[in-house]
């Protein structure tokens, strides 16, 4: 079940975060700073992998870290590999891929309940009109609650029904 809530998706009570990036993204913006400055080795490891695998939009790629956090980074935003260039757009193309792949590793791994943002929408450019139905066609019949962030609210929790 999908629920809408407000506050610091980093303070949820989720058993996992779920989140857009680009597949060179340096983790210097939004939610993905904060990643970051939480779990360091999140963006050291995405670094690691990312040279190796030469990720791609569409694609998912999960981090599990100390204390049992689970952290599924969707590559929604189209790469930038030019010197100095800044990551591309996301697409409802992407964002569709990322979220069935999502689905699956939710399923998978019997991932209870997972939290997110307005996926897309800030770095990523797109409409929330556009990411919105997407969310609920993927994830909106799965027997879990999902926590979507929609307003920021730094250091306060949400109410996340249980």
């Amino acid at each position: 079940m999908i629920h809408e809530v407000q506050g610091d998706i980093l303070l949820s009570k989720a058993q996992a975060v779920a989140h857009g990036i680009s597949p060179n993204d340096d983790f210097d913006k939004g939610l993905a700073l904060s990643l970051r400055e939480n779990w360091p080795s999140l963006a050291k490891d995405y670094r690691h992998y990312a040279h190796q695998v030469h990720p791609r939009a569409g694609e998912l790629w999960a981090w599990s870290g100390v204390g049992g956090v689970r952290i599924f980074n969707l590559l929604t935003q189209e790469g930038a590999f030019d010197h100095g260039a800044k990551a591309g757009r996301a697409t409802v193309a992407n964002v569709n891929h990322c979220l069935k792949r999502l689905r699956h590793e939710l399923q998978r791994e019997h991932i209870q309940s997972v939290a997110l943002p307005r996926l897309a929408t800030g770095a990523g450019g797109l409409p929330w009109d556009a990411v919105r139905p997407l969310i609920q066609t993927h994830l909106g019949d799965l027997p879990i609650s999902v926590f979507v962030y929609t307003t920021y609210h730094p250091g306060a929790a949400a109410n996340e029904p249980t």
